[in-house]
């Protein structure tokens, strides 16, 4: 049977060494150096593009649908005393529970979810994924009447 903890070859060894960022031996890693995240926006369903490689119109657009997601109404799930406040109701975007206390948002549909899961959902497509209401056409009625 071979050795598993036999010393590293000299081939072992170059292999670090000109590896990238590598260290040589007896010295300590570079510093771990965090990189910045620069967002990724969907300016239509089948197009993914980072933030810088949008085009003004784009920007525009998108900042809009973010301004129309933080006017829908936000709530804390509770589900109540009454028996029939306490059937299971889940985030059918992430197919988790509501647990109490979770951030919640409310679509004119009526229909909730987890403020994270619908405001990821709403960037991409601004139809409620249950009914497939389309949110900012309610929005923008509701808007009218007052």
């Amino acid at each position: 049977m071979g050795n598993c903890l036999s010393s590293q070859g000299a081939d072992d060894l170059s292999l670090l060494n000109e590896s990238e960022g590598a260290s040589l031996p007896g010295e300590p890693p570079p510093p771990y150096q965090e990189r910045a995240q620069v967002p990724v926006y969907h300016p239509t369903p089948s197009q993914t593009r980072l933030a810088t490689q949008l085009t003004e119109e784009e920007q525009v657009r998108i900042a809009q649908r973010i301004g129309l997601i933080q006017h829908l109404p936000r709530g804390i799930f509770d589900p109540g005393s009454e028996p029939s406040d306490k059937k299971v109701k889940e985030c059918v975007i992430c197919m988790m529970d509501f647990e109490y206390g979770d951030p919640i948002r409310f679509l004119p549909c009526l229909h909730i979810y987890h403020v994270d899961c619908i405001d990821a959902w709403l960037m991409r497509s601004f139809t409620c994924p249950s009914c497939m209401e389309p949110v900012d056409a309610a929005l923008l009625s509701s808007y009218e009447t007052n």
